[in-house]
């Protein structure tokens, strides 16, 4: 085909399960009309010149540098970029696996990372020994590699018949700019569909959790006006510092949203809780938690709660979690993060008390800004006065 300089050329093809037609001129590159045209800007442009590996993405199922092809070689191809091997509500084991082991700082790698290790798990090719040299088409500054090799690891081993398929068809985070009115139309409403959706199911993840948490409380109320408060949802979510319950979704399972302040950085979660163990006789119960906010950070948790009648009097509430984070809020570190949790549930073993003494919801709620300093306060003493 033989194209003028100023001219253009038709190219269809299909990108995150969605086929879309362009018209580009012959030397666009593949990667400029990703970011640009169809605003899938997570595929990253660092070199240009197919050595850094950032702007890694599956041509046909294989692994290709977005800057080193024209689009128009792409005519009739599939093409899945970061944004369709998963989402938010429904990721890839390997972008949990990334969050898990902290495997990106900076996050300018981290696409290329993600689809290169696809390709290297899907290709069957993986070995242990070799996955060092393998990676090392994909530069990071940053890291060090240790995670991400731990990360990629992790799910070559959790997954050994093969790793599971792009998940594909999810709307991009932007919309393009100077793109095509139809194209954009699409995907704009794609967006607005996707845009603050709760998964009605909880995903807690299978590795070691960020922080675990064990707490005794003793408390001056009876044990069976403690579990009372601890039976009903509304009451025991008004008890948690900074936490409310916005709907009943029934099947034990209840909508919310939390807001946690650490200096600088506040974070608003929203998510599902699920109660999936409930004990009257025993008193115990287990609630399964998940949040998520608009900056990308997300938490995960295991909760058990048990009240057992103290020996003279009273009660003795056990609160012990399994905390998974990721995202920004990942970034406190695992013994701030356990330190916070810590706090939290002593906070709410607190207005526990209150609720089962009055009857009533806690009148005193702890600001969860004063509750993440107050954490970080005491670990500073302890840091003190340790001995030298």
């Amino acid at each position: 085909m033989r194209v003028e300089a100023d001219g253009t050329v038709d190219v269809t093809v299909t990108v995150n399960g969605r086929e879309v037609t362009l018209a580009v001129a012959p030397r666009t590159t593949l990667s400029d009309v990703l970011r640009d045209r169809l605003g899938l800007t997570g595929t990253h442009v660092g070199c240009e010149h197919g050595v850094c590996g950032m702007c890694t993405v599956l041509l046909d199922g294989e692994a290709v540098r977005a800057c080193l092809l024209f689009a128009v070689q792409c005519d009739g191809a599939s093409l899945t970029t970061v944004e369709g091997l998963g989402s938010a509500d429904d990721q890839h084991p390997l972008q949990r696996a990334f969050s898990h082991h902290h495997a990106l700082q900076c996050g300018f790698c981290t696409p290329g990372m993600l689809m290169s290790s696809y390709d290297l798990l899907a290709g069957g090719t993986y070995s242990p020994d070799t996955l060092p040299e393998d990676m090392s088409g994909v530069l990071c500054r940053c890291t060090g590699y240790r995670g991400i090799l731990a990360a990629i690891a992790d799910v070559a081993a959790t997954h050994p018949d093969g790793v599971p398929p792009p998940r594909a068809a999810v709307p991009p985070a932007l919309v393009g700019r100077s793109g095509s009115a139809s194209v954009g139309a699409t995907l704009t409403s794609d967006v607005r569909k996707s845009t603050g959706s709760i998964p009605h199911e909880i995903a807690i993840p299978s590795g070691t959790p960020t922080a675990t948490v064990d707490v005794r409380s003793e408390l001056t109320s009876e044990v069976d006006d403690v579990w009372a408060v601890l039976a009903d949802f509304d009451r025991l979510a008004a008890c948690l510092p900074g936490a409310e319950m916005t709907a009943d979704l029934g099947d034990d399972r209840y909508r919310g949203r939390a807001t946690v302040g650490l200096g600088p950085v506040s974070l608003r979660f929203e998510g599902l809780a699920h109660v999936v163990e409930h004990d009257p006789s025993a008193r115990r119960m287990r609630v399964l938690a998940q949040g998520t906010d608009r900056g990308g950070s997300s938490t995960q948790a295991v909760i058990r709660l048990a009240a057992d009648p103290a020996e003279h009097g009273g009660t003795v509430l056990w609160a012990d979690a399994d905390v998974h984070l990721s995202g920004r809020v990942a970034q406190f570190g695992r013994a701030l993060a356990g330190d916070v949790s810590r706090r939290l549930f002593e906070q709410f073993a607190e207005a526990v008390d209150e609720a089962a003494r009055t009857g009533e919801a806690p009148t005193t709620r702890t600001s969860p800004l004063r509750l993440a300093l107050g954490a970080l306060l005491a670990r500073l003493r302890r840091l003190v006065q340790r001995p030298r």
